[in-house]
């Protein structure tokens, strides 16, 4: 395991711990509260539990080299990871909307909405560091995993701002059904996080090709590193995880060496290697009768 790997595999083992402190404070204010939408963030941080579990272990798989079987790596495991979250976010929406609905039908005053509502901002608090922190080193590692994570604790944080606002209210209002329409409105707003997990997770298992602006990098990585080659054409990516997979063709005088189209070959991966951390390169090369209408010239050969 690569020191990179090391360090992700750190960072979540110390997000299951820290969600199993934020679930304890968020209980314990329901517990003191009665409050069925403080009741629903508690809910929503069982899901950071069991997320942060299956990161760990996607993680663990990911590191692993490559194998007979598996010649290309483990990278995606990680997406089956935050796929798993993204259900296990709508599952605990379905649980919220059932526990409001009963307040709704039989809404009841809420406890202690001080001691309750700062317990809930000091939950919080330690969710907003903690996924600044994961996304920072989850966009420096390239990991699905850990950045599913940070975007589920974000969403984790807006949710608990507005309840924190809503219990307020009711406490200070006494409206008492806002306490369930509070519940309801969590459920919808995790629903749609868990809708986007989902949706990315499934595009990175489809092989979905990089984003317009790293493929545009990507060519301009490969024209300007390929003298003595004439084009470039059928430039392919994808990502895997952590690795962008890069493949195209190359084409060079059809009397040029082997070793002069290898050394073109290797300045061009090793720019692409240097501009996209974690890039796999293949390079296919083919004589001058290869050329394409649409494909990228390189410069004179």
């Amino acid at each position: 395991m690569t020191g990179s790997a090391k360090g992700t595999v750190r960072l979540a083992r110390a997000s299951i711990v820290l969600a199993c402190l934020v679930f304890a404070l968020k209980y314990l204010a329901y517990w003191l509260t009665g409050s069925v939408a403080l009741l629903s963030d508690a809910l929503e941080s069982i899901v950071n539990i069991a997320a942060a579990a299956g990161a760990l272990l996607a993680l663990h798989i990911s590191a692993k080299p490559a194998d007979d079987n598996h010649p290309f790596g483990h990278s995606k495991a990680e997406y089956f990871s935050a796929v798993l979250e993204g259900v296990l976010i709508v599952v605990a929406a379905l649980a919220i909307v059932r526990a409001a609905y009963g307040g709704l039908i039989d809404p009841e005053p809420i406890d202690a909405p001080v001691e309750g509502l700062a317990i809930t901002a000091l939950a919080s608090l330690i969710n907003a560091g903690w996924a600044f922190l994961l996304f920072k080193e989850g966009r420096k590692a390239r990991s699905p995993a850990l950045l599913a994570d940070a975007r589920h604790l974000m969403s984790d944080v807006v949710t608990s701002a507005g309840v924190f606002a809503g219990v307020g209210l009711v406490a200070l209002t006494g409206w008492l059904v806002l306490d369930p329409l509070l519940a309801i409105a969590v459920a919808i707003n995790i629903l749609w996080s868990g809708w986007r997990l989902i949706r990315e997770s499934v595009a990175g298992l489809m092989d979905e090709a990089v984003a317009p602006e790293l493929l545009e990098e990507i060519t301009r990585l490969i024209t300007d590193n390929a003298e003595g080659a004439i084009q470039a054409h059928d430039v392919r990516t994808r990502h895997a995880g952590p690795k962008t997979f890069v493949v195209f063709h190359l084409v060079v005088d059809g009397e040029m060496s082997v070793a002069t189209s290898h050394a073109i070959c290797d300045r061009i991966e090793a720019a692409i290697k240097r501009g996209v951390p974690g890039a796999i390169v293949t390079i296919h090369v083919e004589p001058e009768t290869k050329i394409k209408q649409d494909g990228v010239p390189v410069g004179p050969a």
